[in-house]
Parts: structure tokens; sequence; C-alpha cells
């Protein structure tokens, strides 16, 4: 009874208040609740200014622990989602030099603030992983008043919720994950209005969350108190006929005169309720804002065109062209992000994201960021906890149908709501529309590609799609003056399993409009559709599964060449592998040559200049089709200048893919477990990952402020660590690119970083050249363990800050008990749990390692060398087992694949290999070096080389058949020579010894210790009897080895550079002195003596008619001379680095030049003029001109042509300066070139000891 009292009493106050209020505002029309409720607001927000006094003694207690522990920057974020934290306060903790003092300054802010600002912090330290903090935290989080004006849910404030409840505002899901820059969007567009009447639309696809973001952006008080005080009225409209919309009419105005005295009859008609409708907006309501959701057809519109303020939401972006007044448009991303999908799972299924399974990034990627998929998985998953597999196979073969309501969306089923909005297209429209069923997924397609499909002009293709894009069934980009148009993953899902049965038609008719416009010709690069064309031809005939036109287009040279030119190699391996079962169908020895073919040459064919495919083709074995292919190009192209690779037979391709990602030297790559993916990163500060089989790009970051130096994935492929010069390690998400966490807690640069094997525990380790290695919880940021390596390699009575130690890397063992480290020139194994030394390696006396890595066996590690090679080692025998070559510069890193069948090397010269384990040769230093001797004798090729470094080979260079092999020597051979009669041949050896031998047999017939160090040079005299040499030092040796007579030529200060024969027994020679003699090699005394250059003379050429001879230097000049002056006839200036090589055409009017720097210049003899510069137009950044030095050159007999050797081969016009051909060897670092004398075959060696005899096509 008492109660009944109070609340009558109660209900007098408040009656009695409203009235004298309604009385106060009648003259400004304003909405009496807003004036109340609005009074409640300001007296209310006094009471959250300050935090409780207990809250705030628990910040103050706990403060150091969490200013040691705590980084800012990820909780910051989620305080600022929860609106407690501003981005200038965020600045303000930014701008703090330490972590510590960020946290210092984090926890000041807070301390400033309400208990809403405490709770926040709170849950952020549990989000973030910071639990133990947390917990600290716990006994003070405030208490929750009924009277605050904040709910303790949602933090909306009462009079927020009581606008919305008595609108008809949608409550917010059950699950609700916030989308802060569209709720922005939305609530910038309704300011724009102001207080004038107009329309805001917000559009987009079917499921893209247009409702639940509008009622979000609803809830902000401060909107609807400044510019909606009238309220706010909710109606979901749907797709309806003339009677539903009367009803929804009646139903509105009804419930805005549910306060009048005076009862009304509904409206009979549209027309009357529109006008009752106006008279209630314009007299009771004057500034509210209507909302119609969910708006199908524009004539729906017009009953609601009463100058009063409206937001709709729809499917339909034109659907307001019907109505007059203001308008404003949002479009609704139809893709949520990647993490936002997780947490949506892990709401609805109770569960941490860390705790989800392997399944739930799958399910995330194949609802293809929709809010409505998502939502409807993981209402299912909340019902049904034992199907993640199921609904992820639902979603993989499409099967929408039994995606079953889970939810309170309005359709029945995935397909239906998506289904739905087709069905309202025009007939004529459905079939231009289904016809968009076989565009690829992710592609922005240009409007010309649709009008060689419909055969229509421009103008109606763009009509027709414009009318898909304004119902949200289809997405235009506007990019300048072309239109490309995009269907979103899930709209072009449904249309495909709608018309499954009808692709292979829809397909084939694509291929069809395409060879009928353009006939026999294929798309050029001003084109706008030109790369659609490229990139999807091929998809498209195998869509239609026309194998004959698919074979055709994918083993013509010219369409590679063409696609290559303009893509790169990448995605056509990728077609090789993905199309292999239709273009299999007969054989697949053609598939497997020419993908094997882009696979090996990928990183030469994404280089400019680009490299004539022709000639790389000409490489291949002569079994291939792509030689055959090649071979009859070269046979068409007349006046094409190719080359015949003689002697490729014998060699072995121990490599799967070469590709070159960075723009820079490569320091380390990886595979991820499922063996799909590498990640690599390098010199140019960028972390990428791309396909294993292909080398297609997937991800780019530009990940840190210096060189990146290692790169890991996690066992589970879901991150992506990397590690710095900036003495930072990051994790990153290896699919999105979004940094996780930052460590900086090492001093130095982080040299390498190392996730373990095990599935579901993230513990990395890093190790810094502050020569710690450190073991970390990745997913918390904190520091397990530490080991000091110095300890390891000090001795007994060194300190330990005098022992210098780079610790280079680590691996871990499979089981993840054990990790290796490397460092200088020792394997250390060390056991994760007690931290001690269990064996230790040293590897090698004269290279450092740069790497290693453990197989998956834990018994083979993989160690790159500094020599540029890569050396297997069985850990228990402690034996070498296997040695390869490929790379042309350091090898950087070497990594196993998860079974081990695999490894990949990066390396200096920019390329990552991938190697098949077991082809692997078992040899060491089975290769030639670079010393060799050609002579060009009867037709016959036949080359004198050093093999195996101990022995010498005499080799046909016509037929590659080795005629006679020495044994091997007791030093390394370091030079050696043929005479002109191939009768004999000499070798130096690096302990000074000299030897002549009998090729018939290999007979060592003389042997002469001539030097104390390694020797340089050795030739025959014309009459093979004398053998002239040069070793380290400044004398040269006129050795008669019949006789055993031996003359010595001093008179050179330093060591001898080169020397050569000239006539009547004289003799050039060179040095690093400057200077240049003449000698009399019969009595031992100079003749001429030349000052020549101020720095070492590197090379000299004399020129054909004997009068002249010229010199290059390290001091960026060349010169020439006449022998019978002592000064120089011309100085020849403009290279910009050493001139390392010259040499004079056969007429003695030219003089061809090269340098350091890759480039060659061809200068007048009689005059010292430049006539030409040699140079390619255009190469890549950061590689040099020629890749590399220009180490030797050579004229053809008519003067014409010129050939250079460095990194590689070029031959030259040498009338214009032009490019003729390139052909690049496997290696680099080519020290000569042997040309015949009619200029027709050419002999060099690389680095990597591959032999190329090489003959004019």
């Amino acid at each position: 009874m008492k109660m009944k009292i109070m609340r009558e009493r109660n209900a007098f106050i408040f009656q009695t208040i409203k009235s004298l209020v309604v009385a106060r505002c009648s003259a400004g029309k304003q909405n009496w609740r807003s004036v109340i409720l609005g009074s409640c607001f300001l007296h209310e927000s006094k009471l959250l200014r300050n935090m409780d006094v207990k809250s705030r003694n628990y910040l103050l207690m706990n403060r150091q622990a969490l200013e040691n522990d705590i980084k800012t920057s990820y909780i910051m974020d989620r305080m600022i989602a929860d609106e407690v934290l501003t981005l200038q306060e965020e600045e303000r903790v930014k701008q703090q030099n330490t972590r510590k003092e960020r946290a210092a300054m984090l926890i000041n802010i807070i301390l400033t603030k309400d208990n809403n600002s405490y709770r926040s912090f709170y849950n952020a330290l549990l989000h973030e992983g910071y639990r133990d903090l947390a917990a600290l935290l716990q006994d003070g989080i405030p208490a929750v008043s009924s009277g605050n004006r904040k709910s303790s849910m949602d933090g909306m404030t009462s009079y927020v919720k009581t606008i919305l409840c008595e609108g008809g505002v949608p409550q917010r899901p059950v699950v609700f994950v916030t989308r802060p820059k569209l709720v922005d969007a939305i609530k910038k567009k309704l300011y724009c209005l102001g207080s004038d009447p107009g329309w805001v639309t917000v559009y987009g696809m079917a499921g893209c969350g247009k409702t639940v973001l509008t009622a979000e952006a609803l809830r902000d008080p401060q909107l609807l108190e400044d510019y909606f005080p009238g309220g706010v009225h909710w109606i979901s409209v749907g797709k309806q006929d003339k009677a539903g919309l009367l009803i929804k009419l009646q139903n509105l105005c009804s419930r805005l005169e549910h306060e009048s005295t005076l009862s009304q009859r509904p409206p009979l008609n549209i027309e009357e309720a529109k006008d009752r409708l106006r008279l209630l907006m314009l007299r009771k309501y004057p500034r509210s804002l209507l909302v119609l959701d969910d708006i199908w057809d524009s004539w729906v519109l017009k009953a609601f065109d009463n100058q009063c303020q409206v937001l709709i939401t729809s499917r339909d972006r034109s659907v307001t062209d019907a109505v007059a007044g203001i308008k404003y448009e949002v479009h609704v991303e139809s893709g949520l992000a990647h993490e936002k999908g997780l947490e949506i799972l892990s709401l609805f299924v109770n569960m941490k994201i860390s705790e989800l399974p392997e399944q739930a990034n799958c399910l995330v990627r194949e609802c293809k960021g929709s809010p409505l998929v998502i939502s409807l998985i993981g209402a299912l998953l909340r019902d049904f906890p034992s199907r993640w597999e199921y609904y992820l196979r639902q979603l993989q073969n499409k099967q929408f149908k039994r995606i079953r309501k889970s939810s309170s969306y309005d359709y029945e089923a995935l397909d239906e709501a998506m289904s739905i909005s087709v069905e309202q297209l025009d007939d004529n429209y459905k079939d231009y529309y289904k016809d968009l069923s076989i565009l690829p997924k992710d592609v922005k397609v240009p409007t010309k590609v649709l009008c060689i499909l419909w055969d229509m002009e421009t103008e109606e293709v763009e009509d027709i799609l414009q009318e898909f894009v304004n119902k949200s069934l289809l997405f235009c980009d506007r990019n300048g003056k072309s239109f490309h148009y995009y269907l979103h993953d899930l709209q072009l899902d449904f249309l495909t399993e709608k018309n499954r049965n009808q692709l292979q038609e829809l397909h084939k008719n694509i291929v069809n409009q395409y060879k009928k416009y353009y006939k026999l010709n294929t798309p050029v690069l001003s084109q706008e559709d030109c790369m659609y064309w490229y990139n999807f031809l091929a998809y498209h005939m195998a869509g239609a599964q026309m194998q004959q036109e698919l074979h055709d287009l994918m083993f013509s040279l010219d369409w590679i060449k063409a696609k290559t030119e303009l893509v790169g190699p990448a995605h056509l391996i990728h077609e090789y592998v993905e199309y292999s079962s239709i273009l299999d169908q007969k054989d697949s020895t053609v598939r497997e040559n020419f993908q094997e073919f882009l696979s090996l040459n990928g990183h030469l064919l994404g280089r400019q200049p680009f490299p004539d495919i022709i000639q790389l083709g000409l490489c291949q074995p002569e079994t291939s089709e792509v030689y055959q292919q090649a071979k009859l190009h070269a046979q068409r192209e007349t006046g094409t200048f190719y080359l015949e690779w003689i002697n490729k037979r014998s060699l072995k391709n121990l490599y799967r893919l070469v590709v070159r990602p960075h723009r820079d030297a490569v320091y380390h790559a990886c595979f991820s477990k499922d063996r799909q993916r590498i990640a690599s990163c390098g010199a140019d500060k960028t972390l990428q990952v791309f396909k294993a089989e292909s080398g297609e790009r997937l991800l780019e970051i530009n990940a840190h402020d210096d060189e990146i130096l290692c790169c890991a994935f996690s066992a589970d492929g879901e991150f992506v660590a990397t590690c710095s010069s900036d003495k930072k390690v990051k994790v990153w998400n290896s699919r999105t690119g979004q940094c996780r966490c930052v460590y900086e807690e090492h001093s130095e640069q982080v040299n390498c970083c190392q996730f373990n094997n095990k599935s579901g525990q993230y513990l990395l380790a890093t190790c810094s050249s502050d020569t710690y290695i450190k073991l970390w919880e990745a997913r918390s940021g904190n520091e397990l363990k530490s080991i000091e390596i110095k300890d390891f390699f000090r001795n007994a009575d060194e300190q330990s800050d005098d022992v210098e130690v780079l610790v280079k890397c680590c691996s871990w063992s499979r089981n993840g008990n054990m990790l290796l480290v490397v460092a200088k020139n020792k394997l250390l194994l060390f056991d994760i749990n007690t931290c001690g030394l269990l064996t230790q390696v040293i590897v090698s006396h004269h290279s450092t390692i740069q790497y290693c890595d453990f197989c998956p066996g834990d018994e083979l590690v993989a160690v790159a060398l500094s020599h540029c090679s890569v050396e297997l080692w069985n850990i228990k025998s402690l034996s070498k087992v296997a040695y390869c070559r490929g790379h042309m510069s350091w090898v950087h890193c070497v990594t196993f694949s998860p079974d081990g069948s695999l490894f990949l090397t990066s390396s200096d010269d920019q390329t990552i290999r991938i190697w098949e384990t077991k082809k692997v040769c078992k040899s060491s230093d089975a290769v030639l070096k670079s010393e060799l001797d050609v002579v060009f004798y009867n037709g016959e090729v036949m080359i004198l080389a050093i093999y195996n470094q101990k022995n010498l080979q005499l080799i046909n260079g016509n037929t590659d058949n080795v005629i006679m092999q020495t044994a091997a020597q007791e030093s390394p051979i370091s030079c050696c020579c043929l005479s002109e009669d191939l009768k004999f041949a000499a070798f130096g050896q690096e302990n000074g010894t000299i030897k002549v031998l009998e090729l018939s047999d290999g007979k060592v017939l003389k042997s002469w210790e001539a030097y104390r160090t390694s020797v340089q040079h050795c030739r025959f005299t014309p009459d093979c009897q004398t053998l002239i040499s040069s070793a380290h030092d400044s004398v040269i040796q006129v050795w008669n080895w019949q006789l055993s007579e031996c003359v010595f030529l001093r008179g050179h200060k330093e060591a001898i550079k080169d020397f050569r024969l000239l006539e009547d027994s004289k003799l050039l020679s060179w040095s690093f002195d400057g200077t240049v003699k003449v000698w009399n090699v019969t009595t031992g005394n100079p003749e001429r003596d030349f000052a020549c250059h101020g720095g070492a003379v590197l090379s000299c050429a004399v020129s054909p008619d004997g009068s002249k001879f010229s010199s290059a230097s390290a001091d960026k000049t060349a010169k020439i001379w006449s022998f019978e002056s002592s000064s120089a006839l011309h100085e020849l200036k403009g290279h910009e680095a050493c001139v390392r090589c010259c040499t004079f055409s056969p007429n003695n009017k030219l003089l061809a030049t090269g340098d350091d720097k890759g480039e060659i210049r061809i200068w007048d003899v009689l005059t010292g003029a430049l006539l030409h510069f040699c140079s390619p137009v255009t190469v890549d950044e950061g590689e040099p001109t020629h890749g590399g030095w220009v180490t030797d050159l050579s004229f053809s007999p008519d003067n014409k042509m010129l050939v250079s050797s460095g990194g590689y081969l070029k031959w030259w016009n040498v009338t214009t300066g032009e490019s003729l051909q390139t052909f690049y060897t496997n290696g680099t670092n080519l020290k000569s070139i042997h040309v015949s004398p009619n200029f027709k075959v050419y002999v060099t060696v690389d680095n990597l000891g591959i032999l190329y005899v090489l003959q004019k096509f």
C-alpha cells in the first residue's frame, strides 16, 4: 500500500514537470523528452568525471609492475576503440623515447580519467595476453551503479536507450564488433544534413552490415541531442507491394500519434498516410530522423518524400533517383578484416582467438569477409561446436543451401539472401548477369572485355553494368577515364554454383568472341583490355575445356614472350600447374619442358632489358619442345644473331625454381609448413610472401627501417617473424600483413629469428650481434630465456668483454628440444631446457658460415658458406655428404622444406633457388676453374681446363668429350696453356712449380720449381720450346724447358699483371707499378720503358699492324701509344670506373675499352675521339650494366661486331653501339672469352665452373 502511494505521488510530480516543460517548450516546438532527459544528461555527466578512489589506488600500487612489462601500442588501440582514449593522447604516449616511459605516460593519462577508462585498460590487458597484470587490477574494478547514465554492457546513456527504444531502432546483435570508420562515415553524412531536409543512403550488397552499422551510428548521444532532438523513427520496409506499404505507413502514424488525446482512424490509402506523416513530422517531431531500412523500390520512397530528414539502407544505390532534395551516400564495404572475422567467431563460441581451431582462419577466408556469413557460421557453431570442418567444407564446395538460418536475418538460407536481388532484375538483364559467372575472382575487368563479349558499343555496356552496380550486384572502380568492374567473392561463388551446368559454354563463348575480335593478332599494351587477356585467356580456355586451343596458346614461345614481358613468368608457371590435367591429356613431357624452362629462367625473364626468349630457348636440352620451337624461330629470323650452346648436354639442373623477388640482396627465405608459400626478406627492407610453385607474389610489406636480416613462418603458417639491423623483431600476420607485435630488447642488430616447430606453441628464438640468444613467448612478448654465446668462445685467460663473436643464426630441432646456433665457423647445439651445450662442430677453417638449417630428419644439416656454395653435413657422423653451387654471389641463407624434400637458398645475386635434396650432387668441387686455354685447330675446338683444382683436362669442345686427364697434382693448379700444334701443355701451381706434359699420354716431361708464390700466367712461344711465366712478383721467367735454361726479366717494381708475345722475340709486359715494358726475351734486357699511368695497368692490346699498343688502367683512363715514342698519342677519358680491358679492331681504326661499371666505349684510334657508348637502354635498379665488370673484348674480322664478357656475354653492333644479343650464363664473373678466327665460336667458363662452347646459329 505504501509503495502504491509512492508510485502515485511520483507519477503526479512527473506529470506536473512534464506540463511545465511542455508549456515552456511549445514556442520552440521542442520535444519534451529531450528537455527532461537532456537535463538529466548534463547532471549525470558530472558523476563520471573522476575515477573511484579504490580503482585509482590499485593503479598506483601496481604502477611499477605495469610500467616494467606492458607495451602500449595494442593496448591503446583497444582503448581508442572503447572511446576512452583520444588520438591526441595516443600521440602523447608515442612521443616518449623508451617503452617504459610510454607505459608511464599511458598510466598518467588513465589516472586523470573515469571508471570506464579503468575497465577498458583492464580488458585490454586481458586481450593482449597480460593476464598476470590484469589479475593485479581485478579487485580494483569499479562497481557499476544502476543510477549512472552509462550502461555496464555497452556504455549507452539511458537517454539514448529511451530514444532508440521508442523509435524502434534494432538492438545490437548478440555478437557485435566495431567498424568505426563506417560508423563515422554515416554520422558525418547525417551531420551534413544539418537542419535541412534531405536523404542519406547507406548502400551495399546483401549481408554487408548496413542495418547494424546504421543503428550503431544512431547510438551517439551527441548526434541525437544536437541534430535529432525530436527522436529517431525506424521502419523496416523490405520488399513490399502497395498494400504492404500502406500497413507500414499506418503502423508508423499510429506510433507517432500514441501520445495524442484524440484517437484517429488509420489512413485509408498511401496518399492520406503520406499527408498525415508530413504533418506529424513537421508539427510534432520537427527535428527527428526517419530511418527506412531495406528499401528495394524507388516508388516506395515517394510515400516518405515530405520534406523531412530521411536515412535509408538499400542494396540499390540509385533508389533515391525518384525523389527530390539533398542527397548523400555511404557505401558499406563488403568485407570485414580477417582479425574482425576471427573476433566474431571467438565471441560466438566463447573462446579466445588464440584458442580457436585451425579451421577458424580458413572459415573466415571462405566467408570472404561477409559479416552475414561469418555471423551465420558463428551462430551455427555455437549450437554445434564440433562442426568446424563440416561448415568449412560446405563453404568450400559452395553448398550455400546448407548454411541454414541461425540468426535473425530475413532469409532461410544464404543462397536465398543473394538470389533475391538477382530475381528482381528484368529478364533481358538476367542473361547478361549470368555471363558474369565466369569472371575470375578478385579481378577488376575493363569495360572493353565485356564489349568484346557482348559485341556492343562501350556506352551500351556501361548502361547495362550500371544497373547491376546500382543494385549492389556489381562493383565499379572508376580509374580515370576507364571503368573496371568486379563481383564480390560471395556473389561470384553464388553465380558459379547457380549456373554450374552452363559454365563451360559461357567460357567457350568468351573465347570465341576474343578470337572473332582479334583474329590472328594479339592485344597490345595500349589497349585497356590487353592485361586481362594475357592474364585470363588461358583460364577461359581451360574452363571451356578447349584442349587444342589451350595447348597451342600455352606452348607458344610468342605467347610466352609477350606475356612474360608484361607480367613476368610466375603467372605462367602457375597456369602450367593449374591446367596440367588438360595440357597433359596426351603427354606430360611438353608441359614439363615449358614449365621447367620458365621455372629455371624466371629470374632472367623478370628483368630489364628483357632477354631474348629465343636465345634462352636455344639453351634448353635438344630433346625439349622449347628448344625445338626456339630453333625454328632462329632459322626463320635470318637477320638476328643467335647462339647454340653446343656442349650443354653435360649440364644437370639440380634446382626446381629460380625467382628474383627483391631489388637487392636476399638475406633470408623460408617455407611455410604446407610448403605452398615462401617468405623472403633482404636489403630492400621489404618482406615478401610468394607461391612456392611459381614465385607469384602474395604479399609485400615495407617491414623495417633498415635491412631485414631474417624471416620465419610460425608452425601453423599464420605468422611471419622478421628481424632487422634496426635492432627490432616484428611478428606479422602472414596473409593480411598486419603487424602483431614488436620486440626491442636486443641492443645490436638482430641477425636471426626462428619459431619452434610445434603448432599452437609460439616460441620464438632470436640471436643478435649483442652475442645473446633470446627465447620469447611470441603472443605475449615475454622473454623466457637468454644465452650468452661469448662464454663458449672465451679462452681460460680471456675476459668475456675481450671476445668478439658474431652470432649468425639459429635453428630448432624437429622436437623443439634443441637449438642449433652458428657463430664464427662453429656449429653449437644447445639443450633448450637447461641451456647447456650438447656438442660443437668446427665446419671450416677458411670460410665463414653464413647460415645453417636442420633437415627435418635431424641428421642432415645444410650450411651456406661465404664462397657462393652450400654444403650438406651429417650431424651425427660429422661428415660432409653433399655439395652444390648455383648462385653467383654469397649465399646468405639455406632452409629446408618441412618434409626435407626441398631446400632453398638466397643470395647477394638477388635470387632465391629451390633445390631438390635428392638431386644435389655428392661430389665436392667437381668444377672447372676460370683459367683455361683454347686452340681452334682444323675446325675443332680444343680446350685445356683445370678440373677439380688439381687435375688438368683436355676437352674437345665440339663433342664435350674429355680426351685426356692428368692425375691429381700435389698442389692446386693455378694456370695452364696449350702449344699451338697441340702436342704439349704446361701448367703452373700454387706452390710455384711449372710443369710441361705431353698431350698424347699426359706424361710430365719437365718440371721446374720456378717461384715461391703461385704461378699466375704461362705461355708457349711459337716454336713450343720456350715457356714464359709470371707469378705474384715482379719477375718474368723465360724458360727453355727443352734445354733447361732460364732467362729472368727484371725491371718492374711491382707484381706483373700480364704479358704478351710480340714478333721478333719481343715481349710486352704490364704491371701494377703503372709501367709497360718491351723486352728482348733472348737477352732478357728491356728495350722500351713506358711510364703509362698513375695507377695499375690492368690490360694492354697491340694493334694488328704492330705499330701501336693501348693501355687500360685503374686510374679510369686508357691510352694509345706508338712503340716508337715514349709519349701517349691519345689519352682516353670518360670512364667512371677502372678500365679493365681493351682491344683493337682488325683494321687498326677502332679501339674498344671496358670498365668495372659495365660500360664499353669505342674510340677512333687516329683522333682519340669517342665514337660510341655501348650500354643497354635500361637496366634494373642497382644492377651493373654488364652484370659486373667488363673483363674481355674482341672484334669480328669485318670490324662490324664486338663481343664482351663480364657478368654474362654480349654482342654489339660497332656502328651503332646497340646490343645485338645477350647470352646469360648460369654463373657470372667471366674472366675472359676465347673467339675463333671466323668469329663463329666462343669459349668461356663462369664462376660456377661451367664451360660454355657457343657457336653462331
